[in-house]
């Protein structure tokens, strides 16, 4: 299992990151990295190299299992575990994939504040605000499943935290001064990673 993971990861990358880049580059002139903000020890720092993290502790974890420096932890090495991973992992690839797809030219990793994007309301935007933060959290806990060691679950966690600082903390506010009311009411009727779940009202 470890080395199926290691590949998912690996096509993960490919295609979430290597592939969306190029494409993107090739639409509009930019890869869409923005790199990390804010003064080094913020929460919008930590938000942004805390994900960085957590992304190369996520591949670790299944390479240093496989090496056999890592063990898995027992009570999670059942069959039935690692499958379940699998298959989420896949449909977390592929969620992904769609989601880029639905959010266009607009895509980003990072946030320039200088950058006016359009705000992307179709598709599956128009279920959940950030369809593919929600995504990959559905890879990384399939991946964290299939090879359960310690390292990957503190990997997980520091992903979820990190997602959380930079939705909460980087991006909603950015989104709320470039696009005002219309994000507000966005806000109120749409779920922040899960349908119905997470609106709020922004003043």
């Amino acid at each position: 299992m470890p080395a199926t993971a290691l590949v998912l990861y690996l096509v993960f990358a490919v295609l979430g990151f290597g592939w969306r880049s190029w494409t993107q580059h090739r639409r509009t002139g930019s890869t869409g990295f923005r790199g990390i903000h804010g003064r080094p020890g913020s929460l919008e720092w930590f938000a942004g190299a805390g994900f960085i993290a957590a992304i190369l502790a996520g591949a670790a974890a299944p390479l240093l299992q496989l090496l056999g420096i890592l063990t898995p932890i027992a009570l999670l090495q059942a069959p039935w575990i690692q499958v379940g991973g699998t298959v989420l992992a896949v449909a977390g690839i592929a969620a992904t994939l769609y989601a880029q797809r639905d959010m266009g030219e607009s895509w980003r990793i990072g946030v320039d504040p200088s950058e006016t994007t359009t705000l992307v309301l179709r598709g599956v935007f128009g279920l959940v605000r950030n369809p593919i933060f929600t995504a990959m959290l559905i890879f990384a806990a399939g991946i964290t499943l299939m090879t359960p060691n310690p390292l990957a679950l503190v990997a997980f966690v520091v992903l979820l935290a990190t997602i959380e600082l930079q939705v909460r903390v980087v991006e909603e506010p950015y989104l709320n001064a470039i696009h005002g009311q219309a994000y507000r009411d966005y806000c109120e009727t749409v779920g922040r990673f899960v349908p119905h779940i997470g609106r709020t009202r922004i003043v």
